[in-house]
Protein backbone atom coordinates (compact mmCIF):
# COMPACT_ATOMS: atom_id res chain seq x y z
CA UNK A 1 0.00 0.00 0.00
CA UNK A 2 1.28 3.08 -1.11
CA UNK A 3 1.07 6.82 0.39
CA UNK A 4 -1.07 7.77 -1.71
CA UNK A 5 -3.70 4.74 -1.21
CA UNK A 6 -3.35 4.81 2.50
CA UNK A 7 -4.44 8.81 2.84
CA UNK A 8 -6.93 7.72 0.94
CA UNK A 9 -7.56 5.20 3.13
CA UNK A 10 -7.96 8.04 5.59
CA UNK A 11 -9.86 10.37 4.33
CA UNK A 12 -12.48 7.54 3.99
CA UNK A 13 -12.24 6.85 7.50
CA UNK A 14 -12.49 10.76 8.14
CA UNK A 15 -15.77 10.69 6.15
CA UNK A 16 -17.15 7.94 8.50
CA UNK A 17 -16.02 9.49 11.39
CA UNK A 18 -19.92 11.62 12.47
CA UNK A 19 -18.10 14.98 13.63
CA UNK A 20 -15.46 14.79 10.62
CA UNK A 21 -17.36 13.74 8.21
CA UNK A 22 -17.09 14.41 4.41
CA UNK A 23 -17.40 18.09 4.54
CA UNK A 24 -14.00 18.44 6.54
CA UNK A 25 -12.38 14.90 5.07
CA UNK A 26 -12.34 15.68 1.54
CA UNK A 27 -10.89 19.13 2.38
CA UNK A 28 -7.91 17.80 4.27
CA UNK A 29 -7.03 14.69 1.28
CA UNK A 30 -6.89 17.50 -1.05
CA UNK A 31 -4.87 19.97 1.32
CA UNK A 32 -2.54 16.99 2.01
CA UNK A 33 -1.98 16.88 -1.77
CA UNK A 34 -4.10 13.55 -2.84
CA UNK A 35 -6.22 13.76 -5.96
CA UNK A 36 -9.36 15.87 -5.24
CA UNK A 37 -11.94 13.68 -7.47
CA UNK A 38 -10.47 10.47 -5.54
CA UNK A 39 -10.72 12.57 -2.15
CA UNK A 40 -14.47 13.71 -2.36
CA UNK A 41 -15.65 9.87 -3.91
CA UNK A 42 -13.51 8.01 -0.66
CA UNK A 43 -14.79 11.28 2.31
CA UNK A 44 -18.46 10.80 0.42
CA UNK A 45 -18.10 7.00 0.70
CA UNK A 46 -17.43 6.95 4.42
CA UNK A 47 -19.87 9.73 5.03
CA UNK A 48 -22.34 7.37 3.49
CA UNK A 49 -21.87 4.03 5.85
CA UNK A 50 -22.87 6.37 8.26
CA UNK A 51 -25.80 7.55 6.97
CA UNK A 52 -26.68 4.22 5.57
CA UNK A 53 -26.06 2.44 9.65
CA UNK A 54 -27.93 5.59 11.30
CA UNK A 55 -31.08 5.87 8.83
CA UNK A 56 -31.73 1.89 9.25
CA UNK A 57 -30.69 1.80 13.00
CA UNK A 58 -31.85 5.18 14.15
CA UNK A 59 -34.98 4.15 15.34
CA UNK A 60 -33.61 0.60 17.60
CA UNK A 61 -30.26 2.82 18.53
CA UNK A 62 -32.47 5.85 20.16
CA UNK A 63 -34.37 3.31 22.12
CA UNK A 64 -31.16 1.75 23.12
CA UNK A 65 -29.71 4.95 24.33
CA UNK A 66 -32.54 6.19 25.83
CA UNK A 67 -32.78 3.22 27.76
CA UNK A 68 -28.98 3.06 29.16
CA UNK A 69 -29.15 6.79 30.13
CA UNK A 70 -31.87 6.25 32.41
CA UNK A 71 -30.30 3.21 33.91
CA UNK A 72 -27.37 5.71 34.41
CA UNK A 73 -29.81 8.15 36.17
CA UNK A 74 -29.99 10.73 33.25
CA UNK A 75 -32.48 12.41 31.51
CA UNK A 76 -33.71 10.01 28.58
CA UNK A 77 -32.47 12.51 25.78
CA UNK A 78 -29.23 13.80 25.68
CA UNK A 79 -28.53 17.69 25.17
CA UNK A 80 -27.56 16.81 21.62
CA UNK A 81 -30.56 14.80 20.95
CA UNK A 82 -32.79 17.00 22.10
CA UNK A 83 -30.83 19.79 19.87
CA UNK A 84 -31.68 17.83 16.97
CA UNK A 85 -34.93 16.85 17.60
CA UNK A 86 -35.88 20.15 17.90
CA UNK A 87 -34.11 21.17 14.71
CA UNK A 88 -36.07 18.36 13.01
CA UNK A 89 -39.52 19.62 14.49
CA UNK A 90 -38.71 23.05 13.10
CA UNK A 91 -37.27 22.81 9.36
CA UNK A 92 -38.44 18.23 8.72
CA UNK A 93 -35.77 16.51 6.73
CA UNK A 94 -34.91 18.74 3.38
CA UNK A 95 -34.55 21.46 5.98
CA UNK A 96 -32.16 18.95 8.09
CA UNK A 97 -30.54 18.01 4.88
CA UNK A 98 -29.50 21.57 4.23
CA UNK A 99 -28.93 22.71 7.48
CA UNK A 100 -27.24 18.88 9.06
CA UNK A 101 -23.63 19.94 8.32
CA UNK A 102 -24.25 22.97 10.64
CA UNK A 103 -26.39 21.84 13.26
CA UNK A 104 -25.33 18.41 14.36
CA UNK A 105 -23.91 16.37 11.19
CA UNK A 106 -25.41 13.85 8.93
CA UNK A 107 -25.32 10.49 10.73
CA UNK A 108 -27.46 12.20 13.87
CA UNK A 109 -29.67 13.95 11.08
CA UNK A 110 -30.05 10.17 10.00
CA UNK A 111 -30.78 8.76 13.23
CA UNK A 112 -33.48 11.67 14.04
CA UNK A 113 -35.33 11.60 10.84
CA UNK A 114 -35.58 7.28 10.93
CA UNK A 115 -36.69 7.86 14.59
CA UNK A 116 -39.36 10.61 13.33
CA UNK A 117 -40.73 8.37 11.25
CA UNK A 118 -38.93 8.82 8.28
CA UNK A 119 -38.20 5.66 5.87
CA UNK A 120 -34.69 5.04 5.95
CA UNK A 121 -34.66 4.83 2.27
CA UNK A 122 -35.91 8.21 1.59
CA UNK A 123 -33.56 9.58 4.78
CA UNK A 124 -30.57 8.35 3.14
CA UNK A 125 -31.44 9.30 -0.22
CA UNK A 126 -31.77 12.64 0.72
CA UNK A 127 -28.97 13.19 3.50
CA UNK A 128 -26.95 11.45 0.82
CA UNK A 129 -27.74 14.22 -2.17
CA UNK A 130 -27.53 16.96 0.35
CA UNK A 131 -24.01 16.02 1.77
CA UNK A 132 -22.33 15.18 -1.47
CA UNK A 133 -23.58 18.57 -2.87
CA UNK A 134 -21.84 20.07 0.38
CA UNK A 135 -19.09 18.24 0.44
CA UNK A 136 -18.38 18.81 -3.63
CA UNK A 137 -19.11 22.59 -2.84
CA UNK A 138 -16.40 22.77 0.00
CA UNK A 139 -13.91 20.66 -1.94
CA UNK A 140 -14.44 23.36 -4.83
CA UNK A 141 -14.05 25.45 -3.19
CA UNK A 142 -10.20 24.17 -1.71
CA UNK A 143 -9.29 23.49 -5.49
CA UNK A 144 -10.00 27.01 -6.45
CA UNK A 145 -8.27 28.45 -3.73
CA UNK A 146 -5.26 26.52 -4.37
CA UNK A 147 -5.34 24.60 -0.98
CA UNK A 148 -2.26 22.23 -1.04
CA UNK A 149 0.78 21.41 1.85
CA UNK A 150 1.23 18.69 -0.50
CA UNK A 151 2.47 15.95 1.92
CA UNK A 152 1.15 13.30 -0.47
CA UNK A 153 2.50 13.72 -4.39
Amino acid sequence: MNLEQLGLFGVFLGGAFPWIEALAAAPAGILFGLNPILSLIFAVAGNLVTIVIFAYGGKSLREWLMRRRVAKGKDPESPKFKKARVAYEKYGIYGMAILDPILIGTPFSAAVSAAAGVKPLKVTLILAVAMMIWASAIAWVVVALGGSIGIVQ
